[in-house]
């Protein structure tokens, strides 16, 4: 006999059900999906009261997730967007970046200053390598190592919170240099990640686990600590901060997570 509707419905809830545990299973077992899990405590207050969608993951070899039931992230998309006034990125992700045993030395760089090149301009920061000697040594080694060349920033995050993420050579948000380094530095007392922010993106929980992803926040954002405690700020935009802008006004592609307006890092140099 043909199942009735109920059971057909209730058929579905069951196979729904088991498919979001499924994923939620696999987010806890992928390796390297390191992530902003106080961005997901925002979004699961506000999904409660309002849809709001998605969080900002950083990651490198030591897993984590950034929003509730986190997925896959996509690679920017070669496809023109009509109104991106960017040039399309030719690169979208590096297959098999270069893996380090050890984070250099707390203190070993003492760089200001750092242009990030993109393809659709130069963002210029302000480096703070008194406040966060670990996390600036680590960044001006992988940028002198050309780490960051040809790596596309994999998320953006509209709403909730207002960042924008790169660093992963992957492109899946999974990726990192090898190696990973804490305890936190530098972290907003009052939570508070003023627009034009540059910190560290770890796992949740885990202050030890910062590698090579980092977010440039764009609006001012606030994102509660935890047990691991907020987020490294090793620098702040003084240039180009409205690169990051216009990437954001074209919102997050058909995934919900990569930038509808792709963009890629060409370089970063240091001084």
């Amino acid at each position: 006999m043909a199942p009735s509707k109920r059971e057909r419905d209730d058929a579905r809830r069951r196979y729904a059900e088991h498919l979001r545990r499924q994923e939620q299973q696999a987010a806890a077992r992928r390796p390297g999906n390191r992530v902003l899990v106080a961005v997901g405590s925002v979004l699961a207050v506000a999904l409660v009261g309002a849809a709001v969608v998605t969080a900002v993951t950083g990651g490198d070899e030591d897993g984590t997730t950034a929003s509730p039931t986190p997925s896959p992230i996509a690679s920017p998309s070669a496809t023109p967007v009509a109104d991106n006034p960017c040039p399309v990125p030719e690169t979208g992700a590096v297959a098999d970046p270069p893996q380090f045993d050890a984070a250099p030395a707390p203190g070993s760089s003492d760089a200001t200053s750092a242009v990030i090149a993109t393809t659709c301009g130069d963002i210029t920061v302000e480096l703070l390598p008194d406040a966060a000697p670990q996390a600036v040594a680590s960044f001006a080694f992988l940028a002198d190592e050309g780490f960051f060349a040809g790596t596309p920033c994999h998320r953006l995050v509209t709403s909730g919170i207002f960042v924008l993420q790169c660093g992963d050579p992957t492109g899946t948000g999974t990726g990192g240099p090898g190696y990973s380094f804490g305890p936190v530095e530098n972290a907003p007392a009052d939570d508070v990640y003023p627009a034009g922010t540059l910190a560290m993106a770890r796992q949740g929980g885990d202050g030890d686990s910062n590698g090579s992803q980092f977010f440039l926040v764009y609006e001012d954002s606030s994102i509660p600590s935890d047990a691991g405690g907020g987020y490294t700020v090793f620098g702040r935009v003084t240039e180009g901060l409205d690169v990051v802008q216009t990437i954001a006004e074209g919102g997050t592609a058909a995934d919900g997570v990569a930038p509808a307006r792709p963009i890629s890092i060409e370089g970063v140099t240091t001084q």
